[in-house]
């Protein structure tokens, strides 16, 4: 293993052996940033062992696993937390150290620490060749729109800002209003921290959409319109989906016309962010309302695709179909594929960085539960799977508000908020 000293906290190397761990922390090394994927090839150690020995020799330890082609802003920022958060020197790795380097120098763009055009020679002083990240950083600024997430980890759940870089027009995408179960408790920190976003970044909102109603968050399309006067708008199918749990809320009173939105969208729908075209594909299976926006050459899939490394949505909540699933998720993947996709949750599998964006190629080369796979075999996982799934916790407190627009029940004669919630309206559903 070859340590290449960058500065005075970071370190960047080849494959480290498990057994060099102890000498690191020797050495004054306090955490290990492991940038590499599980089973890149026979005999590497792992993403488990490497958590072990580090723990075993007192270092914190970071799984940031990347692709050279096909890592995201996101990957970048999770690097930059992991040597914030470390106390003094840190090793960070990959099979070679390229990878680990360019996370770093790329961050060093992004923040305006380091110009693009010093990134190569930057390189060449460390022996590295940093050429991938150069690359990166070209098809970065070619890309419109430009879409920032907010990962919230209490749900996993990620919300968007979708810019059109040329006007500075920007949409909101699945945007969260934050709700404490145990203490009944509600916040807008997300939302808000959404709106200083925008507000820092001289953007204005033209769009508060939501892919489908939540059974995860709470929507804070309500909130947001309250705030910024734009106009809000979901699937026109969500009055199906209103007129299921008028049922099961036993509301007589809700409209199930779909009139707490300002618009319903369509399959084939047009719309505008700033000069980019935005359109619409009905992509129900995991609820009866689920749509996509293809906005540019970025998709926003929620609850229909996850990480490749995650599979894809459940299927099992009233109104679902893994058929019906499947056939959405064939209508994704027959666009290009270097479309970028962009999910809804990320609960973050074996411990590793927060990842949204993916692309259409990556899912069907990488995605177990679509690469080499037919329908048929698909329902059968994808059933098989789900009745061993627990309901979200928030499932019926939450589509109590998400298919009202985010809006939260009206204050009793006390001043307060009530939830309603029926008992055993959810029959067959896994404890």
């Amino acid at each position: 293993m070859d340590l290449v000293e960058i500065d005075d906290h970071l370190i960047v190397s080849g494959q480290p052996d498990l057994a060099a761990f102890a000498d690191l922390a020797r050495k004054g090394v306090v955490a290990v940033i492991n940038a590499r994927p599980d089973g890149e090839e026979a005999g590497q150690p792992g993403n488990a062992a490497e958590a072990a020995a580090a723990k075993a020799g007192g270092l914190d330890y970071a799984f940031v696993p990347v692709a050279g082609s096909a890592i995201t802003e996101a990957d970048i920022r999770a690097f930059q937390r992991a040597r914030e958060e470390a106390r003094g020197p840190i090793l960070a790795h990959c099979k070679s150290g390229t990878r680990a380097l360019t996370l770093h120098v790329l961050g060093e763009v992004l923040e305006g620490r380091m110009e693009q055009d010093e990134v190569l020679a930057f390189g060449k002083v460390h022996g590295i060749d940093l050429s991938g990240a150069v690359r990166w950083l070209d098809r970065d600024k070619a890309k419109a729109p430009y879409v920032k997430g907010f990962h919230d980890a209490r749900t996993g759940s990620i919300q968007y800002v979708v810019t059109d870089p040329a006007t500075k027009s920007c949409a909101v995408i699945d945007p969260i209003l934050d709700f404490d179960e145990k203490s009944g408790s509600t916040s807008t920190a997300h939302a808000d921290a959404l709106l200083d976003y925008v507000r820092t970044e001289g953007l204005s909102i033209e769009w508060i959409l939501d892919t489908h109603p939540h059974a995860d968050h709470f929507s804070a399309a309500h909130y947001l319109k309250q705030k910024t006067g734009a106009p809000t708008a979901i699937g026109s199918h969500v009055t199906d989906v209103q007129k299921l749990w008028k049922g099961i809320y036993n509301w007589p009173e809700l409209a199930v016309d779909g009139s707490q939105w300002d618009r319903l969208f369509s399959e084939g729908d047009i719309f505008k962010v700033g000069t980019l075209e935005g359109r619409v594909i009905f992509s129900p299976g995991h609820t009866l309302a689920s749509i996509t926006y293809v906005i540019g050459d970025a998709a926003f899939v929620h609850d229909t695709i996850f990480m490749p490394d995650s599979g894809t949505a459940r299927a099992d909540f009233p109104g679902g179909s893994a058929a019906v699933l499947w056939s959405s998720i064939q209508r994704i993947l027959s666009l290009p594929d270097e479309t970028r996709l962009f999910t809804g949750h990320d609960y973050e599998p074996a411990g590793r960085n927060a990842k949204w964006e993916s692309t259409v190629g990556e899912q069907k080369r990488s995605n177990p539960h679509l690469a080499g796979m037919t329908e048929e075999r698909f329902v059968a996982l994808r059933e098989a799977r789900d009745r061993t799934l627990p309901m979200p916790k928030l499932i019926l407190h939450a589509l109590q508000v998400n298919i009202r627009g985010g809006r939260l029940p009206e204050p009793e004669e006390n001043g307060r908020r009530y939830l309603k919630f029926p008992l055993n309206a959810l029959e067959g559903a896994a404890w």
